[in-house]
């Protein structure tokens, strides 16, 4: 069963999106802040993370840049209530991050998930 990592500071996001990956057969570990986020990823084996842009303890390109530092190309999919969630791509070791706008609806997110993970396996394919 796959694992997710989901980091939002926002409890009912959270709650939505592990319903939504638990009922899809991912196995989903919450975090409610990048710390938390970091620490549990530090601790732990995901194949995937969901990150928010917007946490009120950091930012969320941050977690983000982190996680990709001790995993080069590990599947992101960064969600955001803002619109423009393009500069993404053209941050450095961001490449392959799959942008998703808040609110977005349970097909959208397993979509983007499915893309994370194909994008995260051509880029280790790569290396």
């Amino acid at each position: 069963m796959p694992r997710v990592l989901v980091v939002d500071d926002q409890k009912d996001v959270r709650a939505m999106v592990s319903i939504v990956l638990r009922v899809n057969r991912y196995d989903v570990v919450e975090a409610e802040s990048g710390a938390a986020g970091l620490k549990a990823f530090g601790e732990d084996v995901f194949d995937a993370a969901i990150v928010d842009i917007f946490l009120t303890d950091a930012s969320g390109i941050d977690v983000i840049a982190a996680i990709r530092e001790r995993a080069p190309g590990f599947p992101i999919v960064a969600v955001s209530g803002m619109t423009a969630l393009d500069f993404i791509g053209e941050a450095s070791g961001l490449d392959g991050v799959i942008c998703l706008q808040k609110p977005f609806r349970p097909n959208d997110l397993l979509q983007a998930l499915r893309s994370a993970q194909e994008a995260g396996g051509e880029l280790s394919a790569a290396v």
